[in-house]
């Protein structure tokens, strides 16, 4: 599956993004979403991940009560709506998709976006 991620961009402190990500393929449902980041001299970190259905999700702390990730199988398209952004979440967003079984998945992703970047100006 290829993965195509967008709307990242340059945003103040306290303000909204929402990032999308389109697969091809016809087997999308069938795969764990995920996203992750990167920021200068750090290592990529988990950000957030949905099941098949939608109806599950899982956040790392940090981002929880701000972040929602969500997903539409009939568009092949996963999403990350960021609210209440802060300098610390700039970074260069990835998409990524499991077709492993497990879930929920924190890493070893089997397929991966470019990156988007987004940058939280305070």
């Amino acid at each position: 599956v290829q993965l195509q991620a967008s709307g990242g961009g340059l945003v103040q402190a306290g303000g909204s993004l929402r990032l999308s990500c389109a697969a091809s393929g016809r087997t999308f449902s069938s795969y764990v979403m995920g996203w992750f980041r990167q920021a200068p001299g750090k290592e990529r970190e988990f950000v957030a991940c949905i099941n098949w259905s939608g109806g599950s999700t899982y956040y790392t702390d940090s981002v929880k009560g701000r972040f929602t990730i969500s997903r539409d199988n009939a568009k092949n398209t996963v999403y990350l709506q960021m609210n209440s952004l802060k300098p610390e979440d700039t970074a260069v967003y990835y998409c990524a998709a499991d077709k492993s079984g497990r879930y929920p998945v924190y890493s070893g992703m089997d397929f991966w976006g470019k990156g988007t970047q987004v940058t939280v100006s305070s």
